[in-house]
């Protein structure tokens, strides 16, 4: 008699072998109409599967985060189904949810187009009125590898012949149409519901590798309701509008070219930004009690072969020989095992902890061309990257310092408010369960301490600790994950790193990886799009522009441009023979925040107008009110 579980400790008995189904529709018929799927002993299942034992079993109902996932994994499945309907011939390969949407890979002798969607589109909104059931069946692999080889499905039956000897065979139905699935599903088509719409069209190696035939995918995204799917499309509008990549093209802060893939070159306005930022952390690192390192660009492999990090992250390392050295010397993707050989020089003691030990490390890392993106994505990054030895006492003290650090870092660029997520152990990791059961522990104590509340992120947990993940959320909704904050008992012992107790004897340190930024590249990018090329005036790459009316004005607009720049503000001079108000036209278009305007009147008088970004009125100042209004809001936050 299997006893059910449910959310509020509430207990029922069955006879037998139950469905999710048949347990819904007993708690009541509410529930037995809302629910989309449920989860048992923590694993998302079909409604319509049998629950054989004792369980812990909860619902999963369209209100809830998971039911997302759900309906854009479904939508996928529909869309297989509607190209396959009005394009027969083509193959299906593999279709996941991803984030915002899904997509589905096809291969046929044409690609798809955009001109396509429409009636595709509408044969999916006519697979979801007609509401098929899902149905779940486990096969053979030979009746299964037999039945898709039999269609003409060759990429289906590849995917049945690679699956491991212990793999489950399950293929769901919809109706008349079938596909090769590990599932769970919703009750029917009909829960994908309307308010989905097909976005893009890519072409895609099949499994990711360039000798593989080229795949045409679909790109679409999937919503609960119209009111979310509007929501999202307006997002995607106003990210066009912000996309850090066009506005840095306007404002002339970077580009990125072929012969440096993934690789920004940073002009003069976009490295004074750069500089400007990097200062700011400088200062406030300083004064929370780190000590800025430098380590290596190129280092041994046979470190990253003791780390670890070579197993994880090999394929994603950028590997130099050199002829006549027997050595193999990798480019540092991150800056943890250099710092620990910086803590083993000499002797450390216990009254040296915690050791707080920063670096602004390039690193690089490989990443494909296909996943590259502007500044949000690149190959070589500045990490602002710290660690923190200290014992396991100091675990949660030090918690409190870097969330308050932090914190005060989001407000000052102008991010009041973040999310953190709890991330716990990989399913590949190094370190034994007692090891990681300490980790996880010591801090879950230690966000109690700080007061800081999380979601879980299961398994998503670096492989030499748990992690808290701080998650961004910018001016038009978009979540953006930059902060860490990592606890590591592996990496001193895989390192040898130790200090003198106060006994006198030798102990492990506790590394604290931890980083506020993430990368400098990606919070800029991150910063652009935020404000949409219209930063707060202690990161504007030009703060004023000095614009002169007649050229009689000229002498006078140089003074005027002396004065702030003594005052330490950026700033230029347009004595150009546009008229004033095409130069000011210019001048917003580059997102300038202050353009002071200067003809006869103001050189006589030594008074300036000031006319603000985005605002339609002047005001005059005197020329010392206008420097000593302007010094002040130019100042960063942390030296007000």
């Amino acid at each position: 008699m299997p006893a059910i579980t449910l959310p509020d400790g509430s207990v029922r008995q069955f006879a037998g072998a139950v469905t999710g189904a048949t347990v819904a529709a007993d708690i009541g018929p509410g529930l037995a109409k809302a629910a989309l799927a449920m989860v048992v002993n923590g694993e998302l299942r079909d409604l319509s599967r049998e629950i054989e034992g004792d369980a812990a079993v909860r619902f999963v109902t369209r209100k809830d985060e998971a039911a997302l996932g759900m309906i854009r994994h479904d939508a996928a499945h529909v869309l297989a189904e509607a190209v396959q309907a009005l394009f027969p011939g083509t193959q299906v390969t593999i279709g996941p949810a991803i984030e915002n949407g899904f997509y589905y890979d096809f291969f046929r002798n044409e690609p798809f187009t955009p001109e396509d969607f429409p009636a595709i589109e509408a044969k999916m909104r006519e697979i979801v009125a007609a509401n098929a059931k899902f149905e779940r069946e486990v096969w053979t692999r030979e009746g299964a590898e037999s039945f898709f080889e039999a269609r003409g499905e060759r990429f289906k039956a590849e995917l049945i012949r690679d699956l491991g000897a212990d793999q489950e065979i399950t293929v769901y139905r919809q109706g008349e149409w079938l596909d090769l699935c590990r599932g769970p599903h919703m009750r029917g088509t009909g829960d994908v519901g309307q308010a989905f719409k097909l976005m893009k069209v890519a072409g895609a190696y099949w499994r990711g590798d360039h000798r593989n035939p080229m795949l045409s995918r679909i790109y679409g995204t999937a919503w609960r309701d119209a009111k979310e799917l509007e929501a999202y499309l307006h997002q995607l509008e106003e990210a066009e509008k912000r996309d850090h990549r066009r506005i840095g093209k306007e404002m002339d802060l970077f580009h990125f070219q072929e012969e440096a893939v993934g690789q920004a070159f940073w002009h003069p306005k976009g490295w004074k930004i750069y500089r400007t930022m990097e200062a700011y952390m400088r200062r406030r690192l300083e004064a929370a009690g780190y000590e800025e390192v430098r380590t290596p660009q190129l280092v041994d492999l046979k470190l990253w072969e003791a780390s670890g990090h070579w197993e994880k992250f090999g394929k994603n390392m950028f590997v130099a020989e050199v002829a006549d050295e027997a050595a193999k010397l990798a480019l540092k993707p991150m800056n943890c095992p250099c710092h620990v050989q910086i803590f083993k020089q000499g002797l450390r003691s216990y009254r040296q902890l915690p050791l707080r030990m920063a670096e602004f490390g390039a690193c690089h890392r490989y990443e494909p061309s296909g996943a590259l993106h502007g500044l949000m994505r690149v190959r070589a990054f500045t990490q602002d990257d710290a660690h923190i030895f200290c014992t396991e006492a100091q675990i949660a003290s030090e918690t409190v310092k870097f969330v308050e650090l932090l914190s005060g870092i989001y407000r000052d660029f102008g991010f009041e408010e973040f999310a953190v997520k709890f991330s716990d152990r990989p399913g590949l990791r190094a370190g034994s369960d007692e090891v990681w059961d300490r980790a996880e522990g010591a801090l879950k104590e230690a966000c109690a301490t700080a007061g800081v509340e999380y979601t879980l992120n299961p398994g998503e947990g670096a492989f030499y600790g748990p992690k808290l993940e701080f998650v961004l959320r910018d001016a038009i909704g978009r979540d953006w994950q930059c902060g860490t904050l990592q606890v590591d008992f592996v990496l001193p012992e895989r390192l040898d790193a130790e200090y003198v107790t106060a006994e006198s004897g030798r102990a492990r340190p506790v590394m604290l990886h931890r980083a506020v930024l993430g990368s400098f590249e990606r919070f800029l990018g991150i910063l652009i799009e935020q404000y949409a090329g219209r930063f707060p005036l202690w990161l504007a790459p030009v703060q004023v522009v000095v614009a002169t009316i007649v050229s009689d004005a000229d002498s006078y607009a140089g003074e005027v441009a002396e004065a702030l720049r003594a005052a330490g503000l950026a700033v230029e001079v347009d004595v150009s023979n546009q008229k004033i108000n095409a130069k000011i036209r210019e001048h917003s278009l580059r997102h300038v925040p202050n353009i002071l305007v200067v003809g006869r009147k103001e050189a006589e008088e030594r008074t300036v107008a000031l006319r603000r970004l985005g605002g339609a009125a002047q005001e005059v100042f005197s020329l010392d009110e206008a420097v000593a209004a302007l010094r002040g809001e130019a100042m960063a936050p942390d030296l007000r």
